[in-house]
């Protein structure tokens, strides 16, 4: 799941040091020995496994590179079923702004009037949870508490534990929280969309993760998506490689693994065209209101990975050499997502790749890119913004930076 703190804060700090907001020009569609060239790239800079699925208009191209179990050496394929973490952000507010054109949900209005056993006091709204501006804190160290100790072992430890989401919340909420409701830069928490997920169930009736397939994924028309019910992803799958920044060497398998400790914050799986398709039903008004999509668009600055990301409803923007995208990434133990689409859903891309926190960080506590953030960036562009603007690239570009949870020394 993006799900330490947020997976790329990087997609939005961009690239190159000078980001544009224009819109998206119509570069030249790459051709698929460009994109295979790039998408190998990746792979070669020391990433095990990694597929993509690109779109330009009516075209549309699949590959993928690498192995999806480094011991026998089986191959990734395009169109494997890979857990999308944070992604699944973008699937709970769809539900939740369904739910508000229906009148079931005021956005402005405190939270306690839906979930008052959790949340008292009228200051944090529905927004908030949305768009991170609630500055409740994260859960995620309360739930694997060994990082907070220096180790990794309930990484391990928690492989099959069964988490109900009220202890998610109750885990954020015993930390401080890291600012006044409301206020900005906003702070990226998990904990805002497993509440997001209760209110769900509060207000519709229905099991979150049930209401969320039925109304957005069915509604989609997506095939290869869902919340899974064992620890094991359903449909051909690659493993989950986990470095931690090299405290696991060499890096960890966790393709089996409960996520239940991600709920409706993270633990969605899908495939990369299934992505596609999710975002251009969104951006074309097909799940929500064109008045509802454009609430969802209002951005505020939200710290993430030690950045700002301009954050709105579920979805974030992505400001390229050749305009705007919108999307989400998602990072969970061993696996890291990023899709991105143009405002009109024409130009997509969704990444799996199945090995994470695979930089280093050096001794004053910064993260030193790898030649897989080189290479990563370039696919990036040479999808959205074409071939010739990949190859101007100079500067390293870091996905999934929320994504790094430093351990207690």
């Amino acid at each position: 799941m993006s799900i330490l703190t947020r997976a790329l804060a990087g997609v939005s700090t961009l690239l190159l040091a000078g980001t544009l907001a224009a819109p998206a020009q119509a570069a030249a569609p790459p051709g698929g020995g460009e994109l295979r060239e790039t998408l190998e790239a990746i792979h070669e800079a020391g990433m095990y496994g990694v597929y993509s699925a690109v779109r330009d208009g009516g075209a549309s191209w699949k590959g993928a590179s690498g192995v999806a179990d480094v011991r026998t050496g089986r191959p990734v394929k395009p169109d494997m079923v890979h857990r999308v973490g944070s992604i699944s952000k973008t699937f709970t507010a769809v539900a939740v702004l369904q739910q508000a054109e229906r009148g079931k949900i005021a956005l402005d209005a405190p939270v306690s009037r839906y979930l008052p056993e959790l949340i008292t006091g009228d200051a944090i709204t529905v927004r908030m949870l949305l768009n991170h501006t609630s500055h409740v804190a994260d859960y995620v160290p309360g739930a694997f508490p060994s990082l907070l100790e220096g180790s990794l072992d309930s990484l391990e430890e928690h492989r099959y534990r069964r988490v109900e989401p009220e202890e998610l919340v109750r885990l954020g909420l015993a930390f401080p929280p890291t600012g006044q409701p409301g206020t900005t830069p906003g702070s990226y928490s998990n904990t805002n969309y497993i509440l997001a997920g209760l209110l769900l169930e509060k207000v519709s009736g229905m099991d979150a993760e049930r209401y969320i397939t039925r109304h957005v994924i069915q509604k989609a028309g997506l095939r290869h998506t869902s919340f899974p019910r064992t620890p094991r992803i359903p449909g051909p799958s690659s493993g989950a490689y986990e470095s931690f920044y090299g405290l696991f060497d060499p890096p960890r398998d966790f393709g089996v693994y409960d996520m239940s400790w991600a709920g409706t914050a993270g633990a969605v799986v899908s495939t990369m065209d299934d992505l596609n398709r999710f975002y251009r039903e969104l951006l074309r008004g097909k799940l929500i209101g064109s008045g509802t999509l454009a609430e969802m668009q209002r951005t505020v600055p939200v710290a993430a990975g030690g950045g700002l990301i301009p954050y709105g409803l579920g979805i974030y923007a992505a400001d390229l050499p050749c305009g705007r995208f919108w999307g989400h990434d998602g990072a969970v133990w061993g696996m890291l997502t990023q899709s991105l689409s143009s405002p009109d859903g024409s130009r997509q891309i969704s990444v799996g790749l199945n090995r994470a926190k695979y930089q280093t960080i050096d001794e004053n506590g910064q993260l030193v890119p790898h030649a897989i953030d080189y290479a990563f960036a370039g696919h990036l562009l040479a999808a959205l913004c074409g071939p010739a603007e990949a190859r101007t690239l100079s500067t390293p570009f870091t996905p999934f930076q929320a994504d790094r949870f430093r351990l207690k020394r």
